[in-house]
């Protein structure tokens, strides 16, 4: 048995052999996601992305050339793209790798999670 920060008691899980076998609890459990380390920078990315799209919107406002406004469009969907991958990976490094850690159905459930977010990022 193991005992919760609560006091309760829960069973550990046990081996083919039928010995305990020690929880492993992740930064995931924490509650800690895979950009924490990096989310001043990722915050200050996302600000400098929320300014191009200010800046789409003045140069609506300010009636430039079409190619001109296409160009800046190109530059803040790069952006976001770059910073979609940058979370992919700490996703995948992270908590991808925190669930193979643990095994069973939560290993396949992260990948299809990963999977599904990677065709999400494809069909943009």
């Amino acid at each position: 048995m193991t005992t919760t920060g609560a006091g309760a008691e829960v069973p550990s899980a046990v081996d083919a052999a039928g010995g305990a076998v020690p929880d492993v609890v992740t930064d995931h459990d924490r509650g800690i996601h895979g950009y924490h380390k990096q989310k001043d920078e990722h915050l200050k990315r996302l600000r400098r992305i929320e300014g191009q799209i200010r800046g789409l919107q003045r140069m609506v406002d300010d009636d430039v050339y079409c190619i001109d406004i296409l160009t800046q469009v190109s530059a803040s969907t790069k952006a976001l793209q770059s910073f979609a991958l940058q979370l992919l990976e700490e996703h995948l490094r992270h908590c991808v790798a925190d669930a193979a850690l643990k095994g069973g159905a939560e290993v396949d459930a992260k990948v299809e999670e990963a999977t599904k977010a990677i065709g999400r990022l494809l069909r943009t």
